[in-house]
């Protein structure tokens, strides 16, 4: 064996900086995209948002070229004005941004502050219980229980749990649990403190004026209302010795009493969505523009970025170049967002017309394909990215999906076959719902040939019960 020197010459893939940026920025949220742009404006003092004021301050783009200068420039000439608020260069230049705390009346309470002021279950129920007439000791059993008390208003744990949890000396039992438990639950909401669902029902008929139609609603929660729910109605007819329309009353009372008496009372937290994309119809053809509140307005520190002109080797000239990637890697996203919402748009202008019926299988590769680039990339362009248009706002990842042969050699989308089994239940007769295999049947009657195990994975995934649950009386 010797040792010998080779020249070999390959080809290879080396991620850069940039690049790597680039396709993290690309799957990002419009959220996690504003949560990492924050995290360099926190540590890169040469990047800054459009919105905070600057005297004579100019923008740069991210070859670091002037796109915005300050009011006038030394030689007295104006600027030209800035024009197309959708256009990329408009995203990294003037525009108007939102309104800070400083333009709002200070006197005007934030949506966090009007949040917090609801009122709270248990604060509604304690200013019940500070107008009640109870001793000390009942009143901190009272108490104790709305504590125990979930979301929805229900005692979760047994009152036996409750008693060993109180320590030996306060001599609390069982009995005086109840005791405290029967003054919670005629408070409002009616049904407040039920343990469970027939409980809390019966609760609440029992607040209302007797009638046969309540006597009998009320025999019904507290006996019978898991045949109500398999919709066993010739059971329970025969269970309760009613006619047919008698049942039909009591059903309807039931229906309009509400099982979670404690809900309106929870703090629900909203989710907004910002869509990165909006679908309009110009002229006749469905157009995908970026969305403006989505895009973050980005620029270069001109006070620094002048001083780094005159400083050779300066530490800062690494965070000028990282901050022109980051606002070239941005422009770049949103291009590339725009052009793949673009591309389904195109291939899905029926859905756009027509809705969920209409949607024609799509698959990422297509897209891909058309647009030159690979198909990981459209998967993350698609992930978390949102689009609006006048049917609603969807996921990108919406319009992909896979796809059932039809009768004449073609193939219909998943989401198409979904709607249309949505359409068959609701126009069906509530006394002779269609079965799984009669709504493949009338598929197959259309071209579209499923299997019935087929039509019950769609119709679960819809949420709609089974035909045994939703025959009416």
């Amino acid at each position: 064996m010797k040792q010998t020197l080779q020249l070999k010459l390959s080809q290879h893939l080396a991620l850069t900086p940039q690049l790597q940026q680039s396709i993290r920025l690309l799957q990002l949220s419009t959220l996690e995209l504003n949560q990492e742009i924050d995290n360099f404006l926190q540590d890169n003092p040469l990047l800054e948002r459009e919105d905070e004021p600057v005297p004579e301050a100019a923008v740069y783009s991210a070859s670091g070229d002037a796109l915005q200068a300050p009011a006038e420039t030394l030689d007295g000439t104006p600027p030209e004005p800035n024009f197309g608020d959708s256009s990329p260069a408009d995203w990294l230049g003037e525009g108007g941004g939102s309104a800070s705390r400083d333009d709002r009346n200070d006197d005007e309470p934030s949506y966090a502050e009007i949040q917090a002021a609801v009122t709270s279950l248990r604060d509604h129920l304690g200013t019940q219980l500070a107008m009640m007439p109870l001793s000390e000791r009942d009143r901190c059993l009272v108490r104790l229980l709305i504590e125990a008390l979930d979301d929805d208003g229900y005692l979760a744990q047994d009152l036996d749990e409750l008693v060993e949890l109180l320590p030996a000396e306060l001599e609390v039992d069982i009995d005086d649990l109840q005791i405290a438990l029967k003054h919670l639950q005629n408070f409002d909401p009616p049904g407040i403190g039920a343990r469970n669902a027939s409980e809390c029902l019966a609760l609440q008929l029992a607040n209302l004026p007797s009638s046969k139609t309540c006597d009998l609603a009320l025999k019904i929660v507290r006996n019978h209302l898991d045949q109500l729910a398999a919709r066993d109605y010739v059971r329970l007819r025969k269970a309760v010795a009613c006619s047919e329309d008698e049942l039909r009353e009591a059903q309807a009372l039931i229906r309009s009493l509400n099982p979670r008496p404690g809900a309106q009372y929870s703090p629900s937290e909203t989710r907004y969505v910002i869509p990165d994309v909006v679908v309009r119809k110009v002229r006749g053809q469905w157009a995908a523009s970026l969305n403006a509140e989505a895009m973050p307005r980005l620029r270069i520190n001109r006070l620094y970025a002048d001083i780094l002109q005159g400083q050779r080797g300066s530490g800062l000239a690494s965070q000028l170049q990282e901050a022109k990637w980051l606002i070239k890697n941005v422009q770049q996203r949103f291009e590339t967002i725009q052009r793949v919402s673009q591309a389904i748009v195109d291939r899905q202008r029926q859905f756009f017309e027509h809705g969920d019926v209409a949607m024609r299988p799509l698959t990422l590769r297509e897209i891909a394909d058309q647009l030159g680039l690979h198909e990981s990339t459209i998967s993350r362009v698609t992930t978390q990215k949102y689009m609006a248009s006048p049917r609603g706002v969807y996921e990108l990842k919406y319009f992909f999906g896979s796809h059932v042969a039809t009768e004449a050699g073609g193939a219909a989308s998943s989401t198409a076959i979904r709607a249309l089994i949505k359409q068959l239940v609701s126009a069906e007769d509530g006394k002779k719902p269609l079965s799984d295999a009669q709504l493949a049947e009338i598929l197959g009657q259309q071209g579209i040939m499923v299997a019935r195990r087929t039509v019950a994975k769609y119709r679960e995934a819809l949420n709609i019960p089974p035909v045994n649950l939703r025959k009416s009386i």
